[in-house]
């Protein structure tokens, strides 16, 4: 399968639209409160489409959107958070999304951007760090951390991000928020 990495923009209303389905189908299994429907999805690819904003997207050949990354520039632009990547669900595990994150790294150094920062939520038991409480023996429960159903924090350690905190009780009690970073910058001016 032939597939570039383009930049959306809101002159593109048939990608727009794929790209809210693709939010909801992608996120519909493990994180059902993320995009529940496709206005959901549309007014968040909306606010992906800001001018300070990073919005790119990965077209088969034949005009089809298979994935999505965006980010948000923070700390005048020094970080910029991947928010979010999604892949269709039935092209996961072939290269897509890790296009799209070198692809993302890139776009982020080129702004003069020195970290990439993610939340990764576990709502659904998926880490070791769901359904324990984070506040006992805090940091060796993140230093033994175990992927239990193929929770995405193991994709962006493969990528190079490291755990560099975690939000107890972020979607409830027991349902942690990981947050990663990396940094794709060497430039110390």
């Amino acid at each position: 399968m032939q597939m570039k990495i383009i930049t959306l923009t809101k002159e593109s209303e048939n990608f727009i639209q794929q790209a809210a389905q693709l939010l909801v189908d992608a996120f519909h299994e493990h994180w059902t409160d993320a995009w529940p429907s496709l206005e959901d999805g549309l007014r968040e690819i909306q606010e992906m489409l800001e001018v300070e904003r990073i919005c790119r997207a990965v077209i088969d050949d034949r005009e089809n959107l298979i994935g999505i990354i965006g980010g948000i520039p923070q700390y005048d632009g020094h970080v910029w958070e991947l928010h979010p990547l999604a892949v269709q669900p039935d092209l996961q595990g072939q290269g897509i999304g890790k296009a799209l994150v070198i692809d993302f790294e890139e776009q982020v150094r080129l702004r003069g951007g020195l970290t990439i920062t993610l939340g990764s939520d576990d709502e659904d038991n998926m880490t070791s760090l769901s359904g324990v409480d984070l506040y006992e023996n805090f940091w060796e429960k993140v230093r033994e951390v175990r992927n239990l159903k193929r929770h995405p924090f193991e994709f962006y350690e493969k990528m190079g991000y490291i755990i560099t905190g975690v939000v107890p009780d972020a979607n409830g009690i027991g349902k942690p928020d990981i947050i990663m970073s990396k940094r794709v910058s060497n430039n110390h001016s």
